[in-house]
């Protein structure tokens, strides 16, 4: 009997041993609270730094993807001059169809518009394009806001309506031809148009000259929107990102209403004209 009790106490003994928590391995150890706070303060460090960087990173992309369309739509254009005698297409140009609809041909759309309600009827790629559906190569990727044209499903580039495009109402009427460009590296095609509104389609130079005495020049600025930068396309086809930001023109009226981050490209219309 007490060889019975003695090997129940050796086994009881046995079980509680096994129940006793393991010592610590050598070398472990555990996070303190403190510990815990500082590392979370270490990665929240590196976020904020990280997080700006990728935004940059991001921004960078979509300039360079700007560039792209934009040296696409200068190709198009110099076909456009090949199909219509050396000219390039006018900046817009406006005519009654019938009794009920105008049409409005403007570079990069044409729009059929009911007479009276002023009801957009129907939206189509511009005379740049010639029936092509490529108008999506229009929108920046870095612009979210507006057209002035509300119509319009692509947005956020102009065109050089001051020494290029002209148009209907305009001080000259006919649009330049390619032979008279004399600096086709200095002279802007299209770029980022921006103004306080939104997008701009009509890229003014900015000073009024005897061929463009449009007075409101702010209306047709660049937009400075790639980190500071705003890209343009020129005649000969090359496509730069410019970061200095004119704000001159013709009067104080006029400067006081150019909109933040948004300016022309020069002062003197060098980087316009056709010199």
């Amino acid at each position: 009997m007490r060889q019975h009790d003695a090997s129940a106490i050796r086994s009881s003994a046995r079980g509680r041993r096994r129940r006793r928590p393991l010592p610590a391995a050598p070398g472990a150890w555990a996070f303190t609270l403190i510990e815990l706070m500082v590392i979370v303060a270490i990665l929240s460090l590196l976020v904020s730094v990280l997080l700006p960087a990728l935004g940059r990173a991001r921004e960078e992309a979509r300039r360079i993807k700007c560039l792209s369309n934009l040296r696409q739509m200068a190709i198009i254009a110099h076909e456009y001059v090949e199909r219509n005698n050396g000219s390039f297409p006018p900046a817009y140009w406006e005519i009654s169809t019938d009794a009920s609809t105008k049409v409005r041909y403007e570079w990069d759309y044409k729009t059929t518009i009911a007479k009276g309600t002023g009801k957009v009827v129907s939206v189509e790629p511009g005379l740049l394009w010639e029936g092509l559906d490529v108008s999506s190569m229009q929108q920046c990727p870095s612009f979210a806001g507006v057209s002035n044209s509300l119509a319009d499903p692509f947005t956020g580039y102009n065109y050089n309506i001051s020494f290029i495009g002209h148009g209907q109402n305009e001080t000259v009427k006919s649009p330049a031809r390619l032979e008279d460009v004399m600096s086709p590296d200095h002279c802007a095609l299209f770029g980022d148009g921006e103004y306080r509104s939104g997008a701009n389609k009509f890229m003014r130079s900015p000073m009024p000259w005897s061929g463009d005495k449009f007075q409101n020049r702010s209306a047709g600025t660049q937009g400075f929107r790639h980190n500071g930068m705003t890209n343009v396309v020129f005649v000969d086809g090359h496509a730069a990102s410019l970061s200095k930001r004119c704000t001159h023109t013709w009067s104080t009226a006029e400067e006081a209403q150019i909109a933040p981050a948004c300016g022309f490209l020069d002062e003197d219309n060098s980087l316009y004209d056709l010199k």
